[in-house]
């Protein structure tokens, strides 16, 4: 099984590249005036820089909010929230958002399900179907790496598991080993196309036709939602090139 993201849709990847790096700024802003703006002491804040840095956001932007982050005194407080619900289909949707106001991206987030055939859920109602995982994903292509040096490199390093896909090893850690086990791998040489934590589905279904249409459009509109930083799903959409 693979566990990938949503990539940015054609013809609209200049605007979502800007959603992007204002939602990671976002993160580091919140983690640096949380817990101080030196990464090295701010686990979550080394997370969010690492990645914003896969990401290819400029270190200046990743700077500026970390600046911005030391100097607030009164500013926007942001709050972190895990909605939960269903898609077409009845597929499991978590939405992870960082909001200012509480009420607008609860509205925000139900609109977005009810309107693309979905339905909102109490909190919990499908948790229990991902588990919170770090995931570092390593292009084959970049690396010429078997799959028994790979593993063992890994699990040496801290890792719980390996899953070897054609195109890429995705190695999985606990949240908590995530820094650890990506430090590592980096004294080996690696590079992530992907590196962070979030939850991983434990098992995934296919989507199909009208169902498959709406979730991409749901999707997308979480996509566009400024308080909106992750969406984990436990779906893959049929001949979706990802």
């Amino acid at each position: 099984m693979k566990f990938k993201l949503f990539k940015d849709r054609k013809g609209k990847a200049d605007q979502a590249k800007n959603n992007k790096f204002v939602k990671l700024a976002r993160e580091i802003y919140v983690h640096a005036r949380k817990g101080g703006p030196n990464p090295e002491s701010n686990f979550a804040l080394k997370t969010a820089i690492s990645a914003a840095r896969a990401e290819q956001m400029p270190s200046d932007n990743i700077e500026r909010a970390i600046k911005k982050a030391a100097g607030a005194s009164d500013s926007v407080e942001y709050e972190e929230i895990m909605y939960e619900g269903y898609g077409p289909g009845g597929v499991a949707i978590m939405v992870r958002c960082l909001t200012d106001n509480r009420n607008r991206t609860a509205a925000d987030v139900r609109s977005i399900f009810n309107k693309r055939g979905g339905n909102m859920g109490e909190s919990g109602c499908v948790v229990y179907m991902f588990d919170h995982k770090g995931l570092l994903v390593i292009d084959r292509e970049q690396f010429e790496t078997d799959e028994d040096t790979m593993m063992m490199q890994a699990l040496e390093n801290g890792a719980e598991d390996v899953i070897v896909n054609e195109d890429s090893f995705e190695v999985l850690t606990h949240p908590h080993e995530f820094e650890q086990v990506k430090n590592g791998l980096e004294n080996e040489g690696y590079q992530f196309v992907n590196a962070g934590v979030r939850w991983l589905p434990q098992n995934s279904v296919k989507s199909e036709g009208e169902n498959a249409e709406k979730l991409q459009k749901m999707m997308d509109a979480f996509e566009d939602n400024e308080d909106v930083q992750d969406v984990y799903v436990n779906f893959e959409i049929e001949g979706e090139d990802e």
